[in-house]
C-alpha cells in the first residue's frame, strides 16, 4: 500500500519525471479497482475423469447396494425388507433402472444445462467501466498536463427483452424436464420388453425340455423296434429328426434367455454379472388386461404423452423467441456517468452514451427467421400428434385382435389337454401303446408352445398400446411417470 501511495505522490508532485510515472500510477489505480470487482467471482474447480475410474464405478454397481435400497424406500414410501430382495419384479427393476440408467443421467444433465440457461437469460447487462488517460506535451491549462478520470456506461434494455429471454429459456427448460419423463417411459418400456423376452424364453425352455423327453422316448423306442424288424428306417429317421429339431429349438431358447438378460442389464445400466444370481418374478405376463375404451385411450395419449407436452413447450419457446426478435426493433439505452480531470478542470458527465438508430436494419431478418422457426415448431407438434393418434388407433385394434386370438388359443390348448388326458386314460386301459402316449405328450407340448407364442404376442400388443398412451393398461400396475422428486433423484 505504501508503494502505491509513493507512486501516486510522485505523479502528483513531480511532473518533470515524465508521463511514464503518471501512467504507472494510473495503472495501479485501475488494477486495484479491477481486483475489488473480481473478488466475488467464481473459481474453476477441476473434476477430472478417467476411463479406469468410470470402468471401476460401473463394475461396482449391484442390486444389493444400500444407496439403491434407500432410493427405493423413498420412491415407494416404505422400508424395503428383506434386503437384498429375494425376487425382483417389473416394478422394482424399473425403479432400479431409474437409479442406474445412463440415459436418465444424460437427460437430467441436459435439464440442468437448460435451467442454467434461465439464469443466463435473466442476467442484467453489466455497466462498462471507462478509465480514460491522456498526457499533454504542451500543457494547455493551469493544472497538471494530463487528462484522467472515471466513467460508467450503463446499458438499459428496453421493450421487455429480458423477460422474453427468460420466457424462452423457461419453456426450453420445461421441454428438457419433460424429456426426462419421456426417457423414463422408454426405459420402463425396454425393461418390460426384455422381461417379456425372458418370460417367453424360460417358458419355451420348460416346454421344450418336456417335449425333448417325449421325443427321446419316441426315438429310443423306434430304434428298438427297428432292431427287431418291427418298423422301417424312415420312421426312425423321422423320430430322430423331430428330436434334433426340438433340441435345436431348446438351444435357441437358452440363447434368447441369455440375450434378454444381457439387454436387461444394459437398459438398467448394470454389468451383466450383477443379474446372474438375481431371481426374477415374471408372473404378471401370465395374464392380460382388457382393452380400454377408444375415447379414454386417446385422451390419455394426448394429455399424458411427455414427448407431445415437450413439443408444445418447444413451441412456446419459439413464441418467446419471436417476441424477443420483435422487441429488438426498439434500441437499448446507454447512460453515461463519469468524472474527468482535464488539465486542471474537474468535469462531471451525465447523459446518453448512445442509442442505436433503426435506420438501415429493423431486424427484419431476425423476425422472419423466428417466425419460420415458430411455424416449424407448430408443424412438428401437429405431425407428432397425428402420429400419436394413428399409432394409438393401430395399437388398440391390434391389441383387441390379439386378445381374440388368445381366447381361441386358450380354447385350443384346453382341447389339447383334454386329448392328452384321454390318451393317458387309453394307455392305462391298454388301448394304445407307449409310443402313442409319448407322441401325445410331444403334441401337447407343441400346442403349449403355440399358446405361449399367442400369449407373448398379446403381451407385446399390450406393451405397444401402453407406449402409445405412456400409461399402464392395468390400474394395479404402477404408473411409470416420474414425479418432480423422482426426476431430481
Amino acid at each position: 500500500m505504501s508503494a502505491i501511495a509513493s507512486v501516486w505522490r510522485d505523479a502528483q508532485n513531480t511532473p518533470e519525471q515524465g508521463a511514464q510515472t503518471r501512467m504507472n500510477a494510473y495503472l495501479f489505480r485501475s488494477l486495484m479497482l479491477t481486483c475489488a470487482v473480481l473478488t466475488g467471482c467464481a473459481s474453476y474447480q477441476p473434476k477430472p475423469i478417467t476411463p479406469t475410474q468410470l470402468a471401476k464405478h460401473f463394475e461396482q454397481r449391484t442390486l444389493a447396494n444400500n444407496a439403491l435400497r434407500a432410493y427405493l424406500a423413498r420412491r415407494l414410501g416404505h422400508p424395503i425388507k428383506p434386503w437384498p430382495l429375494p425376487r425382483w419384479n417389473r416394478e422394482m427393476l424399473t425403479l432400479a433402472a431409474y437409479y442406474y440408467s445412463p440415459a436418465l443421467d444424460i437427460a437430467r444433465a441436459q435439464w440442468d444445462t437448460s435451467r442454467a440457461g434461465i439464469e443466463v437469460a435473466g442476467a442484467i447487462p453489466n455497466p462498462v467501466l471507462q478509465l480514460p488517460f491522456q498526457y499533454s506535451t504542451v500543457n494547455p491549462g493551469p493544472g497538471r498536463p494530463y487528462t484522467t478520470g472515471l466513467g460508467l456506461d450503463i446499458p438499459i434494455e428496453t421493450a421487455h427483452k429480458r423477460g422474453y429471454r427468460i420466457d424462452q429459456a423457461s419453456h426450453l427448460s420445461e421441454a428438457a424436464r419433460l424429456n426426462i419423463r419421456n426417457e423414463a417411459w422408454k426405459i420402463s418400456s425396454e425393461v418390460r420388453n426384455t422381461l417379456l423376452d425372458l418370460f417367453a424364453a424360460r417358458k419355451q425352455i420348460a416346454f421344450l425340455t418336456q417335449k425333448i423327453a417325449a421325443q427321446q422316448q419316441i426315438a429310443d423306442m423306434a430304434k428298438k423296434r427297428e432292431a427287431v424288424g418291427d418298423t422301417a428306417g424312415p420312421d426312425v429317421n423321422l423320430a430322430v429328426l423331430a428330436l434334433t429339431r426340438a433340441q435345436a429349438d431348446l438351444t435357441t431358447a437358452r440363447g434368447a434367455s441369455q440375450d434378454a438378460r444381457a439387454r436387461l442389464a444394459s437398459v438398467m445400466g448394470l454389468p451383466i454379472g450383477a443379474l446372474e444370481s438375481v431371481q426374477l418374478n415374471l408372473d404378471e405376463f401370465e395374464c392380460t388386461g382388457a382393452a380400454p375404451p377408444p375415447a379414454e385411450a386417446r385422451r390419455a395419449a394426448i394429455f399424458n404423452r411427455a414427448d407431445l407436452l415437450g413439443s408444445l413447450a418447444k413451441y412456446e419457446a419459439a413464441e418467446g423467441a419471436l417476441q424477443l426478435e420483435i422487441a429488438k426493433q426498439y434500441p437499448d439505452i446507454h447512460i453515461g456517468l463519469g468524472y474527468t480531470y482535464d488539465t486542471g478542470t474537474n468535469k462531471i458527465g451525465f447523459g446518453l452514451a448512445g442509442i442505436t438508430l433503426p435506420i438501415f436494419d429493423r431486424n427484419e431478418g431476425g423476425i422472419a427467421q423466428a417466425e419460420a422457426k415458430r411455424s416449424e415448431a407448430a408443424a412438428n407438434t401437429a405431425a407428432l400428434q397425428d402420429k400419436i393418434i394413428n399409432d394409438l388407433d393401430h395399437a388398440l385394434d391390434h391389441y383387441r385382435t390379439s386378445l381374440d386370438v388368445l381366447r381361441l388359443s386358450a380354447l385350443r390348448l384346453s382341447t389339447a389337454h383334454k386329448q392328452l388326458r384321454s390318451q393317458a386314460a387309453s394307455f392305462a386301459a391298454g388301448a394304445i401303446d407307449r409310443p402313442a402316449l409319448a407322441q401325445a405328450k410331444a403334441d401337447y407340448q407343441t400346442s403349449a408352445i403355440a399358446h405361449l407364442n399367442d400369449v407373448v404376442a398379446a403381451q407385446r400388443a399390450a406393451g405397444a398400446l401402453e407406449d402409445a398412451m405412456q400409461r399402464p393398461l392395468s390400474p394395479s400396475v404402477p404408473n411409470w411417470t416420474m414425479t418432480q422428486k423422482e426426476i431430481l433423484r
